[in-house]
């Protein structure tokens, strides 16, 4: 006769209820494949005006993206390949990561990706973002092993200011990460654009209250290549390359 194990029964409906609750969490993503023409149309470039091997990739949201026709001034000498696809989220750039960025052989990439995950739209939870970005590391160091990898900070915004704290967390989780990679460093875009009581500037960003403005994109383009600069101008070499407009 087999007796009932109350104990035992407990367990496992906790075990099923941690499970289900941890699947609920994970949010619903976006599809990838709303992008597909905007990479086509990068690949449609590289047939036209071929990037070189050897440069660094800049990817990820519409901050990037709408940087790049300032980038090579705001970055020189340093050579890089704009590759920004703007309203993306990390795994969005998990899955183009092949395409716009490791097919270019670049010895650095660079990433922005977070503050779609934490806008209020998506709301993808920190430990969502945090193992597509391990996703996309782990691919890199795979098939690009002495490639070094920025990840910038999510920056804040007056628009996204409810959403702050939890940009903040998802900071944080960058920086742990990077802190136990070698080749994985961690950018604070967001610091330098915070007034010294820790509020957002309101005099950098367009009428939008979350894109930057001229101000402000020469606050970021300072900030990132004062990281850039100390490991990357050593490698640097003189290739000419330049985007067609």
């Amino acid at each position: 006769m087999k007796y009932f194990r109350p104990q035992l029964f407990n367990y496992s409906f906790w075990l099923l209820a941690i499970l289900f609750v941890s699947f609920e969490l994970q949010a619903q993503l976006p599809d990838p494949q709303r992008f597909e023409d905007a990479i086509k149309a990068f690949e449609e470039q590289d047939l036209l005006n071929p990037p070189p091997e050897g440069a660094i990739v800049l990817t990820g949201s519409s901050s990037i993206a709408r940087w790049d026709d300032q980038a090579h001034a705001a970055l020189a000498p340093l050579t890089v390949i704009p590759r920004g696809f703007g309203g993306s989220v990390m795994n969005d750039l998990l899955y183009y990561l092949d395409r716009v960025a490791i097919k270019y052989k670049p010895r650095a990439i660079l990433i922005y990706e977070g503050d779609n995950d934490t806008a209020p739209s998506n709301s993808i939870p920190k430990a969502q973002i945090l193992d597509h970005l391990d996703q996309i590391i782990r691919q890199i160091h795979q098939k690009l092993p002495d490639t070094r990898i920025y990840v910038l900070s999510v920056k804040p915004s007056v628009s996204r200011k409810a959403v702050w704290p939890s940009a903040q967390e998802v900071n944080a989780g960058y920086k742990a990460m990077a802190d136990q990679d070698p080749l994985v460093h961690y950018v604070d875009v967001a610091t330098p654009l915070l007034n010294p009581d820790g509020t957002v500037r309101t005099d950098i960003f367009v009428e939008d209250d979350l894109h930057l403005n001229d101000k402000g994109n020469e606050i970021w383009g300072r900030t990132i290549k004062a990281a850039l600069m100390p490991f990357e101008v050593q490698y640097e070499k003189t290739i000419g390359y330049r985007p067609q407009p």
